[in-house]
């Protein structure tokens, strides 16, 4: 079941930001140092949209102030894919080199072993990999 607006966990101090679409909290629970959320007020696409191209500036900020190297922005959509916090919510983490032993794959890696694809040398071993 969705929460509404209203309803979403996260409080008052970890409000970084809020605009009139889309709030910006750090993550109670960061993977790395600086890992925020985009929360949109709405659940349509365009305030999801909204929060992505903030995460996506945010991102190319910090890059550009030297606060990480790089990041990924994501998404859990549902229980199955992680989703903990029925609410759409966009992640964005920052990367460091070193943070990982070998970081290809990227969002990849949420199911383990299957980030480096490139590692595998046909198609049949990777549908092998993935059933």
């Amino acid at each position: 079941m969705q929460m509404t607006w209203n309803e979403i966990p996260w409080k008052e101090e970890q409000l970084l930001m809020d605009t009139k679409h889309y709030a910006v909290f750090k993550d109670k629970f960061p993977v790395t140092r600086g890992h925020i959320l985009f929360v949109p007020k709405e659940t349509d696409w365009k305030h999801l949209a909204m929060c992505y191209k903030a995460a996506y500036n945010w991102g190319y900020g910090w890059v550009e102030q030297n606060f990480c190297d790089s990041y990924n922005i994501g998404q859990n959509c549902g229980v199955e894919a992680g989703q903990t916090v029925m609410y759409p919510h966009i992640h964005l983490i920052p990367r460091r080199k070193g943070d990982m032993k070998d970081p290809r794959g990227g969002i990849r890696n949420v199911i383990p072993g299957k980030g480096n694809y490139q590692k595998y040398k046909t198609n049949a071993e990777i549908q092998e990999l993935t059933g």
